[in-house]
């Protein structure tokens, strides 16, 4: 199962729950539209985050936009710490506090 992809230059890095990274020569906003044709249109499990991450949302725990950082994890087996802008940060967690 995928946690997050991120941007490498023209390529993306896809990281999963065993913490398997595999990097496809596909640019982020190509692995964006993939997802969006893969999924239902009812699914928002994954989410553009700023210019260079797409994370799945079952997987945030917890945002703290002053250090521009993420943590990911199931809260048992892994856990990933990635960075974003404030700006992205802070208008995820607004989202999805509005969604509780």
């Amino acid at each position: 199962m995928v946690v997050y992809v991120s941007a490498d230059g023209n390529y993306s890095a896809i990281t999963t729950v065993d913490g398997s990274r595999f990097v496809v020569t596909l640019q982020l906003g190509q692995i964006e539209k993939r997802i969006a044709r893969l999924l239902d249109e009812n699914d928002n499990r994954f989410i553009r985050i700023g210019k260079s991450l797409i994370v799945n949302r079952d997987f945030i725990a917890f945002i703290n936009p002053a250090r521009q950082k993420m943590v990911l994890s199931d809260c048992r087996s892994f856990r990933h710490e990635v960075s974003a802008s404030k700006e992205a940060l802070r208008a995820l967690k607004e989202l999805l506090e509005k969604e509780v």
